[in-house]
């Protein structure tokens, strides 16, 4: 099968000749599970336009630095693009910005968190694991986040699969769509976490050191990965 991954944000200018970018982290954490998927990319935010989704195999859109609220043209067209997608059946996967995009497009409600930053590694509790994991199911699970935004109203359909108090719909499984939406980052490695706190210490004052310590904790990044890449193959069509 072929994932389609809908490019909506770029690795900070100041540290992105060190890293590939975003398509290239999910690559990387994909083909770990499934070194059969094959892979193309979508940038919209490089102006690129978005396809028919009937005819793909299914979706995964990225994380960004703009707001689902935001103004920017190719928003609207991408809470088009989700919305086709379900109603075809098409599977989805949202990272992040991808997460609230889906969740906003399906009928939840997604703001500017008055909680502010979450960054560093945050450990969520994980309520489910759908039929489509054949991985464990652990209790908790810990992953690299950076948002400001959260989805504050689920829409209808939207199972809560992972939670904490700072984020209470961390994780989205929508059995109708088909889609699954995670709010963390399991496709930031832990260098790359560390330099995108730290060249956002402007902004995030003393909480980008701490960010930093926090990867110290082992993340389960692999597992979440795994999760995608199962999901992919219980729901390709």
């Amino acid at each position: 099968m072929k994932l389609t991954i809908v490019e909506t944000g770029l690795v900070p200018e100041p540290i992105r000749a060190s890293f590939v970018d975003y398509p290239g982290m999910f690559r990387a954490l994909l083909r770990a599970s499934d070194p059969q998927l094959e892979f193309d990319t979508v940038s919209v935010i490089k102006g690129e336009s978005l396809p028919d989704p009937a005819s793909l195999d299914a979706v995964l859109i990225t994380g960004s630095p703009a707001g689902v609220y935001d103004d920017a043209p190719w928003i609207a067209p991408l809470m088009d693009f989700a919305r086709a997608a379900a109603a075809t059946g098409t599977p989805q996967v949202g990272i992040c910005f991808g997460h609230q995009l889906l969740a906003a497009a399906l009928g939840g409600k997604v703001i500017k968190s008055p909680k502010g930053w979450g960054v560093g590694r945050h450990t969520y509790d994980v309520l489910a694991c759908p039929d489509f994991a054949a991985r464990k199911c652990p209790d908790s699970i810990a992953i690299a986040v950076s948002h400001q935004d959260q989805v504050v109203e689920l829409p209808p359909g939207a199972d809560v699969i992972a939670r904490s108090d700072f984020t209470p719909y961390a994780g989205l499984y929508y059995a109708k769509g088909p889609a699954i939406s995670f709010q963390c980052h399991p496709e930031f490695d832990d260098s790359y976490s560390a330099a995108l706190y730290t060249a956002r210490a402007d902004r995030l004052g003393p909480a980008a050191a701490d960010a930093v310590a926090s990867l110290a904790r082992p993340g389960d990044n692999a597992l979440v990965g795994a999760w995608i890449a199962d999901f992919l193959k219980r729901h390709v069509r």
